[in-house]
This record gives C-alpha cells, structure tokens and sequence, in this order.
C-alpha cells in the first residue's frame, strides 16, 4: 500500500464507504468492517486509510436508521494470508534466510477461530457506530518467534557462535511507516463489554457532514492519482498521521 497510495484508499476508504451506503440502501441489518491495530495513531497509509474507515461508519452509524454499523480492531492472525508465519515457514523450507525487520519489533497473534468468534460476538453486541478491541494477550517479538519455528522445524539458527547451522536470521530493517510495536486503542477510554476479551474503544469521530466533503476529495484524489493531495488530506482527517515520506 506505501507504494501504491491512492489505490489503497480507493480500496480501504472509498471502498468502505460505497459497501456501507449499498447496506443502508439494501436494508442491510448488520454491518461488521475488520479493522487493524494499525489504524492506531498510523505511520503508514494503510494504517490511515482503515482509520478513515473507521471514521466513516461512524459518522453513517449516526444517520442510518436501518443498518447497525460496528468496527472490530484486532492485529495479526496467525496463518492469514498476511501473516509473518507463512512466510517464515517457505524461507525455512528454501533453506533460509529468515528475514526479521528488526530484533525489537514486537506484534500482535491470535488464530483464526478465536478472530472468527470475537468477531461475530462483537457484531452481535453493537449498538452501532462502536468501536469494538479485541484483547489480544501479549506482544511477541518476532525475532523469538522466527527462533522458535526453526527450532521446532529440527534445525538449527546459523550465527557467529553456531557457523555450522541450518538456517541464518537476518535483519532488514524497518520498511516505510512501520512500527517496532502496535497500539490498539487511540486514547485511554475503553469501557468493558460482557465478554471479557471484547473492549468498547470511546473515540473520537466527525461528523459525516465535515466528513462527506473530504471523503468526496480524497476520491478525486485518488482517481487522479494525485499522491500528494491524497496524503494532504489524509493528514487533515487522522490527527498525528504523518506519511513516511514527509
């Protein structure tokens, strides 16, 4: 998505916000959009356009009388598509490197079963326009977790101190906006819900009168394929936002 701006927010913003007027004008009842613990005072584009998206059901939750519209913002799951384990296990069947950004960088897990059901019971709860966390445990560093699947793979790391090892960890180093750790509540207000995994996020939001003419803009933007105004405007909408270029 840092490479390709304006067609991440045609596809995490705009996207959103024409799924969520076709459920208002379908009667839709319930709308859940999966958020990211990245949409959390944001260092990227991605993590900004999700917050925008956030921001844009809030805003329609407050108008729409028909369709329930519910965020649920959680980080990694282990085994997506987008997750550091695939590719850990394909370069330890290649035969290695492992690649880790930073030995510091710390991330979010839970499994696909626990996501699915949090997810659900959090849809099922909203009273509409919530932001819904899920409690994710601890961080774990990447690093530990990269040591620990060739170790659990009956090989061994290939350092300075073991030259004779299987597999070699490098470092790359952080890419464009990226993190050493996730956030996943803006502010400190949170309330608890009857779930004790499930936190209710109190944020911030705009309303979709000050909003619809941004958003209408950061379309054109878009469209145009005109970075520079996509970033003026997503720094006007997600307060601290500041793109990695800049």
């Amino acid at each position: 998505v840092e490479h390709n701006q304006t067609q991440g927010v045609l596809n995490n913003t705009i996207g959103t916000k024409k799924a969520a007027e076709a459920a208002i004008y379908a009667n839709v009842k319930t709308f859940v959009l999966i958020s990211t613990d990245k949409a959390v005072r944001p260092t990227n584009t991605m993590g900004a356009t999700k917050r925008v998206a956030e921001l844009t059901l809030q805003a329609l939750a407050k108008k729409s009388k028909t369709t329930c519209f519910t965020m649920v913002r959680f980080g990694n799951v282990i085994d997506s598509s987008g997750s550091v384990i695939p590719l850990f296990k394909k370069q330890i069947q290649n035969g290695g490197p492992v690649t880790v950004t930073d030995k510091n960088v710390v991330r979010f897990f839970m499994t696909i079963p626990e996501a699915v059901e949090l997810v659900i019971q959090a849809g099922a709860m909203s009273k509409g326009g919530d932001v819904f966390v899920l409690d994710m445990g601890k961080p774990i560093k990447i690093f530990d977790l990269a040591k620990k699947m060739i170790n659990l793979s009956g090989l061994s790391i290939r350092n300075k101190h073991n030259l004779n090892g299987d597999i070699e960890i490098i470092f790359t180093g952080l890419r464009a906006g990226e993190k050493l750790y996730e956030e996943l509540l803006v502010g400190d207000d949170s309330e608890e819900t009857e779930n004790k995994l499930i936190l209710r996020a109190n944020e911030e939001m705009i309303s979709w009168e000050i909003l619809r003419p941004l958003l209408i803009s950061l379309e054109e933007a878009s469209i145009n394929n005109d970075a520079e105004k996509v970033s003026e405007l997503l720094i006007k909408l997600v307060p601290g936002f500041k793109p990695s270029f800049y």
